[in-house]
């Protein structure tokens, strides 16, 4: 792997506070959604630190949106 690699994939993680900007919530509820696993959203854990990754987030977004109202 290249210098070059590393930093590209370094880039997609976002902390916690960032996937909260990202998805317009909070990082509390992003905490609560992970220990509750309400959401099936991943997310790596890496020491004490959670990352996300920013395509995690986006395939979880298109996956969520609706056509119409019916939350079936």
């Amino acid at each position: 792997m290249t210098i070059q690699e590393i930093i590209d994939r370094t880039r997609e993680l976002v902390d916690e506070r960032e996937a909260a900007r990202i998805l317009d919530n909070s990082p509390g509820t992003l905490s609560v959604w992970r220990s509750t696993g309400r959401y099936n959203l991943p997310f790596l854990k890496i020491g004490r630190n959670v990352r996300y990754r920013r395509t995690d987030l986006e395939a979880w977004l298109k996956k969520r949106t609706r056509e119409n109202g019916a939350t079936a």
